[in-house]
C-alpha cells in the first residue's frame, strides 16, 4: 500500500465528514522539561527461560550435572542390562565448585552414552557453526567418542569425534555443521568401544552469538534489544533478586569469573506457578553481573543493577535479615559501585580489569530492593541509603513501592520515602487497558519538587494479572501508548520506565504477556514493543507545551498527545494516540514556526483490537512509515481509528 497515498485519502476522508476538528496547539517556543537521555528503557529478569535457554546461547540445559536431579534433562543411552553403565559421580571432580559429573563405563564395543534435550529441544540452523566442548577424563581403555545432533525426526544432522583421550581431566572442542535446519533437534554424547570416560561440563553454543563471543548471547535477541535504543537495562529481576528465601536470593559475586565455577541456583519461577510448572528451571549464571554490564555497553544503555535489601520474596516466605545483621548485604552494594566504577588498582575494580573489562562501566543508578513494601522494608532502604549517600552520592538509589500503583502499601512507601528524600521511586502496574487509558494524567499532579518516579514495570494485561489467556494484543499496546505519553509529558517528575516482562519462550513461558516471544530459532516482536520502540527511538531532548481545543467529549476522553524537541535534528516529534473507533482529525499549530522541513509520518495501527503477531506472521501489527511534507505550520492532521501516530518535521524558527 502506497501509505503517503493513504494518509491523504484520511484527511480528505476526515474533511467531508467531520463538521469540526479540534485544534492541538504546540507552543515550540517554550520547551520546558528536560527529558531524561536514558527515559525509555528495558527490564531483564530470567523469566520465562529469558537467560537459561534464551538470551544466553547455551544449547546444553544442565550441562555440568548439578541440578537436583543431577540427569534432569539427559537420557541415558544403555544397551541392555550388564553390557555398561553411566552413572553421576563427585569423586575427584573436575571442578569442587561443581563436583558432579557422568561415568560412561563400556563393556563391550559399544555404543552407550546420553543424550541432552536442550531447552524444549535444541533450535540448529542448516550450515551454521555450532561449537561442542567438555571436560573429559579417560579412566580405563581406549574407547572412541563421538559427538551427534539429531533433528526433531530422528535424522543425523552431523557428527564428530574425539579420539586420544587422556588420564587427567581436559577441554576438548569440535565443531558440528548441521545438514538440516531443525528446531526440535537433541545432541547425543556416545561412547564406543571398551573403557571407561568421566564427561562433564558438556557445552554446545552456535558460533555466531552476538559479536561472536565464545560462549556468548543469542544474537537476533540481543539485536533486538538494541533496535530499542535503550537508556537503561535493569538487570538481574525481579522477584529473582529476592528468593523465595533468603538463601537462594540472588548474589551477584557469585555470577563472576569461569562459568564451570559458578555455582547453580534454582530459579525463584521454578516453583511459582502450579498452572506452568517449571520444574527444569535453574540458573547457570553464564549470564553474570560481568556480561550484563558488558551488554549494557553494547547497546548504549545505562547499568541498572538491583540488589537484595535483606528481604525474601513477600509472596513467599518474606524472610528478613535481622537489621544488626545487613552490613553484609550493604558490603554486596557498596562493593558492586567499585566493581562497576573502581580505578583497577582497588580489589574490586581489579577484579573487573581482570575479567577483561579495565576501564569502568561508568554505573549511576542502584537499585535497593525490587518490590517490597511495608516497614520492613522502609527500615532497610534507610540503613542502605545512609550507607551507601555516605560514600557513594554520585549514585542515584531506586527505591521501592510495592507491587500496585495504588494501594494501600504503595501509599504507605510514598509517605514514608518522601521524608527520607529518595532519590528516584519504582511504580509498577499490570492492569486492564482501560486503566492505562484512564492513567495517562497520572503524573500531572505530582510534586514536581519531590522524589522522580521510575515506571519499572508496566503492562497492559488483556484479561487479568497472572491469567494465562493474557496475549500481546492491540488494544493492550495502544492503551500502553496512550498512558506513555502522560509520562512523556511528565518527564521532569517520570525519570525513566519499562515495559515488564522483556522475553518469553513460547514452549517454557510462567508468564504473560511480554515484549519479546522467541522459539529455539525464531523471534517475534510484539505491538507493545513497537509502542516503546517508537518512544525510545523518538525520545527528543525536551518537552513541548501542547494544548488541546474544540475536541468533542469522546475525543477529550480518549485521544492522547505529548510533544518533544529534537536538538539534534531541529525536529518537532508529536506522539498522537487515537483510541476511538473512529478517524479524529485534529489542526495542528506549530506556535512560534516560521517554516517547516519535510519529515517523517509512522502509524502503528488496526482495525482489529484483539490482532497479535505471532512467531509464524511476526509484523502483521507493526509500524507503516511515509515521508510527511506540510505545506505551514499549520495543517490539518486526521488520526486514523485505534492508532498511534508519530510526527516527525524539521522546524524553522
Amino acid at each position: 500500500m502506497n501509505f503517503k497515498f493513504c494518509f491523504s485519502a484520511l484527511v480528505s476522508f476526515a474533511a467531508a465528514t467531520l463538521a469540526s476538528a479540534a485544534t492541538l496547539t504546540v507552543d515550540v517556543a517554550k520547551p520546558g522539561a528536560t527529558i531524561n537521555p536514558a527515559m525509555w528503557g528495558i527490564f531483564f529478569e530470567d523469566i520465562n527461560f529469558g537467560a537459561d535457554g534464551g538470551l544466553y546461547a547455551e544449547l546444553v540445559k544442565n550441562r555440568g550435572f548439578e541440578f537436583p536431579e543431577p540427569l534432569m534433562g539427559w537420557a541415558k543411552l544403555v544397551p541392555p542390562k550388564g553390557s555398561g553403565t553411566v552413572t553421576v559421580r563427585d569423586d575427584k571432580p573436575f571442578n569442587a565448585a561443581n563436583p558432579h559429573y557422568v561415568r560412561v563405563q563400556s563393556e563391550f564395543d559399544g555404543p552407550i552414552g546420553l543424550s541432552n534435550e536442550g531447552f524444549r529441544g535444541i533450535g540448529l540452523k542448516q550450515g551454521e557453526s555450532y561449537n561442542f566442548s567438555a571436560r573429559i577424563r579417560n579412566v580405563s581403555g581406549t574407547p572412541k567418542l563421538t559427538i551427534r545432533l539429531y533433528g526433531g525426526d530422528g535424522a543425523v544432522l552431523d557428527s564428530l569425534e574425539l579420539k586420544n583421550v587422556t588420564g587427567d581431566w581436559a577441554k576438548y572442542e569440535g565443531a558440528l555443521h548441521p545438514n538440516e535446519t531443525s528446531a526440535k533437534s537433541w545432541l547425543a554424547v556416545i561412547v564406543e568401544g571398551k573403557g571407561t570416560l568421566d564427561l562433564d561440563f558438556i557445552s554446545l553454543f552456535p558460533a555466531q552469538t552476538w559479536k561472536n563471543r565464545a560462549g556468548g548471547l543469542r544474537a537476533d535477541m540481543v539485536q533486538a534489544l538494541a533496535d530499542l535504543h535503550p537508556g537503561f537495562l535493569r538487570f538481574p529481576g525481579g522477584c529473582i533478586v529476592e528468593g523465595k528465601v533468603l538463601a537462594t536470593r540472588y548474589q551477584w559475586k557469585n555470577t563472576l569469573g569461569p562459568v564451570e565455577e559458578r555455582k547453580v541456583l534454582v530459579n525463584r519461577w521454578n516453583y511459582e506457578f502450579l498452572h506452568r510448572p517449571a520444574p527444569d528451571y535453574y540458573q547457570s549464571f553464564g549470564l553474570g553481573f560481568f556480561e550484563y554490564f558488558q551488554l549494557c555497553e553494547d547497546i548504549g544503555a545505562q547499568p541498572l543493577p538491583i540488589l537484595n535489601c535483606g528481604m525474601a520474596c513477600q509472596f513467599n516466605s518474606s524472610e528478613l535479615c535481622p537489621l544488626d545483621q545487613l552490613d553484609t548485604y550493604i558490603q554486596d552494594a557498596i562493593d558492586l559501585i567499585e566493581f562497576a566504577n573502581g580505578a583497577v588498582t582497588t580489589p574490586w575494580g581489579a577484579k573487573r580489569a581482570a575479567l577483561g573489562h579495565p576501564e569502568p562501566f561508568n554505573m549511576k543508578l542502584l537499585g535497593v530492593g525490587n518490590e517490597q513494601w511495608g516497614q520492613e522494608y522502609i527500615d532497610r532502604y534507610t540503613k542502605f541509603a545512609e550507607a551507601l549517600k555516605a560514600r557513594h552520592p554520585e549514585i542515584s538509589l531506586i527505591s521501592a513501592a510495592g507491587p500496585s500503583p495504588d494501594d494501600t502499601r504503595f501509599k504507605f512507601a510514598w509517605e514514608k520515602l518522601v521524608p527520607l528524600h529518595a532519590d528516584i521511586i519504582d511504580e509498577h502496574s499490570y492492569a486492564k487497558p482501560e486503566w492505562f487509558l484512564d492513567s495517562a494524567h497520572r503524573y500531572d499532579a505530582y510534586d514536581r519538587h519531590g522524589p522522580k518516579v521510575f515506571m519499572g514495570e508496566y503492562a497492559a494485561q488483556s484479561v487479568s494479572t497472572v491469567n494465562v489467556k493474557n496475549r500481546n494484543d492491540f488494544e493492550c499496546a495502544l492503551s500502553e501508548a496512550a498512558f506513555l505519553t502522560g509520562l512523556e509529558r511528565n518527564a521532569d517528575v517520570v525519570r525513566m520506565a519499562s515495559y515488564a516482562p522483556l522475553f518469553a519462550h513460547i514452549d517454557a513461558w510462567q508468564w504473560t504477556p511480554n515484549l519479546i516471544w522467541t522459539d529455539n530459532l525464531r523471534i517475534m516482536r510484539t505491538p507493545n514493543y513497537h509502542v516503546q520502540s517508537l518512544f525510545s527511538r523518538n525520545r527528543g531532548d525536551q518537552v513541548l507545551p501542547v494544548a488541546i481545543s474544540g475536541a468533542s467529549a469522546t475525543e477529550s476522553k480518549r485521544t492522547y498527545a505529548s510533544v518533544v524537541f529534537d536538538a539534534a535534528t531541529n525536529e518537532v516529534i508529536l506522539k498522537l494516540v487515537n483510541a476511538t473507533a473512529a478517524p479524529v482529525k485534529n489542526t495542528v499549530n506549530l506556535a512560534g514556526v516560521k517554516t517547516l522541513k519535510h519529515g517523517t509520518l509512522t502509524v502503528l495501527q488496526s482495525d482489529d483490537l484483539v490482532a497479535v503477531n505471532t512467531l509464524d506472521n511476526p509484523t502483521h501489527v507493526s509500524p507503516r512509515v511515509s515521508e510527511f511534507a506540510p505545506a505551514a505550520p499549520t495543517f490539518d492532521l486526521t488520526l486514523p481509528a485505534n492508532s498511534f501516530t508519530v510526527v516527525r518535521v524539521g522546524v524553522v524558527r
